[in-house]
């Protein structure tokens, strides 16, 4: 599952980041590394963007870019 499977309030822990390259060392600065916790906030009324709450702090991202982070659902996180 990746973040943009998320729905407004579903929590998540990062897995990995999938892509490559500048996108991925940004996402990667951003602070979604592995092990932190992330929560869909708002939807963009098209579904996209996607405000996600990371660390105190809250970063938009589109549907095509959450998609190269993939988490796992917060209940199913051990």
């Amino acid at each position: 599952m990746t973040l943009a499977d998320l729905k407004q309030g579903q929590r998540a822990v990062v897995e990995r980041v999938q892509a490559q390259g500048i996108l991925g060392q940004r996402l990667l600065d951003l602070g979604l590394v592995p092990g932190t916790p992330v929560q869909a906030q708002f939807v963009g009324r098209g579904g996209s963007p996607v405000a996600y709450y990371v660390r105190g702090s809250l970063l938009a991202l589109r549907r095509t870019t959450a998609a190269q982070v993939v988490v796992t659902k917060e209940e199913d996180w051990q």
